[in-house]
């Protein structure tokens, strides 16, 4: 099929390593656009987990990591 209808996904399923991993918004300076996710302390690599467009998702992606605050990173 060449078109399907867009289908609300899920956040996928990360292990979260309080140890390993910082939870971060990466937010682009030129548009605005958000990402959520995980850094890794050790090797630097960013782990995109969502994309937020609103204050919902970012309540819904600390929800589903249990987190209480988030850094922003840009």
């Amino acid at each position: 099929m060449i078109f399907r209808k867009n289908r609300k996904t899920e956040i996928p399923v990360y292990d979260y390593d309080p140890e390993r991993d910082r939870p971060l918004i990466r937010a682009s300076i030129c548009n605005g656009e958000q990402v959520a996710g995980f850094k890794d302390r050790n090797t630097g690599i960013f782990h995109e987990i969502m994309f937020i467009k609103d204050e919902a998702d970012k309540q819904q992606f600390m929800e589903q990591y249990g987190l209480t605050h988030i850094d922003k990173e840009y």
